[in-house]
């Protein structure tokens, strides 16, 4: 196997025994297979459209099936089993209706592919293009870099658009993109500034993606608005909520209506709690318990209640606790229960079965819901603010958080942010340090939660507006953006970020395995991208560049 994914690819290199987030090598030549038929499926749907024939089964399908493969979703291999032939189905009912309409299909090299018959064999039809894929790719290490991270892109786009297609928002350039993405990716007369085009566009349609997510959210459940959060535990039987997924939130909600089950929220759900159409609507809605998803292998045995995986990220459960983790959609591991769409009966009987909390805690609580329309709500108090140097500088401290040590860097960062400063954060990077007591400048509170990763679409609509208030660019805001990646949403973010040409990000924990000498050296001298030191040296730096800006007051 190889797979250099996630930022804990083993020795910052790439997993090629076993992968680092618990993958098997089966899973792994799996997941190649169905991306190979994904871009064979590409190939097919690009000449559909072409003709006018309609693709949306297959637009969907590949949102969802791409969204599997990201890191920590699904290590199931009888669904990437079922995903494979589902992908070649498709395959060849666009073919015969193309050849229905008079046209052929010929020349599509990878649409005439057949899949093996047994399990043992898909998998090795999936060793063999992966090698094909690497073997060709790799004769020019920075053209194979962007390849990867332009594939790594579309598996993050693709999760928000799964999600924002639920909620009734979809584009068509978002599909249409996926499809000539992927039929691209075998194309060898590409510079690396043609796939550095390719990688910037993966950024603007990802930013496409989050708005239709943002859409989707707000148009369903309201605008998120500031809103205090129990981390206390509450006498009563429980369920936990995992993942991302608001929309799967309210079909639980709906169901456990009346039966006395309170439902806590989990990692990334945590700012569910800010939108009224989910807290206000639904009391049982009580509060959040845990942090973020690489401790669930402690805090799961603990919750006294099941526990619904939503979307990644999932860890191998342990045996102490996987009897009462619940898989839906997308996301699975063998032997866990898979609910069925729109069915939580099962979690609901496993709920009412398991004790529950038998006391209240100590009363904690934390604050979300700052999302763009309550920040820009009192715009006119921050940019007040700013002008009287009460604030001197923001802070987007965001991103994915993991299981390394180092990681400390962004708690330790965020105590030593000096007291005139404002911290934003948003994804689950925010749980090395969303409970500290930072206080507030005249009000406006020093740490606000934005929500999601995909809620970096809001912190982006901040910065724009402040920006415009003060008739500069983003780049010479005093904003500093120090963010942590994991997985393929963050890359996704990241390429919006560049193609919307924000300067002087400074990431970590580490370099992406997946990002070559070359191309690192590339995005610093365009971007100014940078890699995090220590938190003393970064927030010297971040207050100097605003000196040198000579931003005006």
């Amino acid at each position: 196997m190889f797979c250099s994914q996630c930022e804990q690819t083993a020795g910052g290199q790439g997993c090629y025994q076993w992968g680092a987030c618990g993958k098997s090598p089966a899973v792994d030549a799996l997941q190649d297979l169905l991306f190979h038929c994904l871009r064979g499926l590409g190939q097919v749907a690009i000449r559909a459209r072409q003709l006018g024939i309609g693709t949306r089964a297959a637009d969907v399908f590949t949102c969802e099936t791409l969204f599997s493969t990201l890191t920590n979703v699904n290590f199931n291999p009888e669904s990437f089993v079922n995903y494979i032939h589902q992908a070649i189905a498709l395959r060849e009912k666009l073919k015969a209706q193309i050849q229905l309409s008079g046209a052929t299909v010929g020349g599509l090299a990878l649409a005439d592919f057949t899949p093996a018959t047994s399990l043992e064999g898909l998998a090795q039809q999936g060793r063999d293009v992966e090698f094909e894929f690497i073997s060709k790719a790799a004769k020019n290490v920075d053209l194979f870099s962007l390849k990867l991270t332009i594939i790594y892109g579309l598996k993050g786009i693709a999760a928000y658009a799964y999600h924002a297609q639920e909620l009734g928002e979809e584009d068509d350039e978002v599909y249409a993109f996926f499809h000539e993405t992927l039929a691209a990716l075998d194309r060898q007369d590409f510079t690396l500034n043609d796939w550095l085009t390719i990688a910037l566009k993966v950024g603007e349609i990802n930013l496409r993606a989050m708005e239709l997510l943002d859409a989707g959210n707000t148009s369903t459940y309201g605008h998120p608005v500031p809103t205090p959060v129990p981390l206390n535990p509450k006498q009563g039987k429980a369920i936990l909520v995992s993942g991302h997924d608001l929309k799967e939130l309210e079909e639980l909600l709906k169901q456990t209506e009346g039966t006395g089950i309170y439902i806590y929220t989990h990692g990334e759900m945590l700012p569910a709690h800010g939108y009224p159409g989910l807290k206000q609507k639904y009391p049982h809605l009580y509060g959040h318990y845990g942090t973020a998803w690489q401790n669930q292998t402690r805090e799961f045995p603990k919750f006294p209640g099941p526990v619904v995986m939503t979307t990644n990220c999932l860890m191998p459960p342990h045996d102490d606790y996987q009897d009462k983790v619940f898989t839906l959609g997308p996301v699975g591991w063998p032997g866990l229960a898979h609910l069925e769409p729109n069915d939580f009966s099962p979690v609901i009987q496993k709920a009412l079965a398991l004790p529950g909390f038998t006391e209240d805690g100590e009363p904690r609580q934390v604050m979300t819901g700052f999302a763009r329309n309550a920040v820009l709500t009192v715009a006119g108090e921050v940019i007040d603010a700013v002008k009287r140097g009460d604030i001197r500088h923001f802070f987007l401290v965001g991103g994915c958080d993991g299981a390394k040590p180092v990681r400390n860097y962004y708690s330790e960062f965020v105590e030593k942010v000096p007291k005139d400063c404002v911290v934003l954060t948003l994804a689950c990077g925010k749980f090395r340090f969303f409970d500290k007591e930072l206080g507030d400048i005249g009000g406006i509170p020093r740490l606000m939660d934005v929500g999601q990763c995909n809620d970096a679409y809001s912190a982006i609509q901040i910065a724009l507006a402040l920006a415009n208030a003060f008739n500069v660019s983003v780049n010479e805001l005093p904003l500093s953006m120090i963010l942590s990646w994991y997985e393929q949403k963050a890359v996704a973010i990241l390429l919006t970020l560049f193609y919307l040409g924000i300067q002087n990000i400074r990431l970590g924990p580490t370099v992406p395995a997946f990002i070559s000498p070359n191309v690192l050296k590339l995005l610093s001298e365009n971007y100014n991208l940078k890699l995090i030191t220590t938190p003393d040296e970064d927030l010297a730096a971040c207050l100097k560049e605003l000196e040198i800006k000579n931003y005006p007051m």
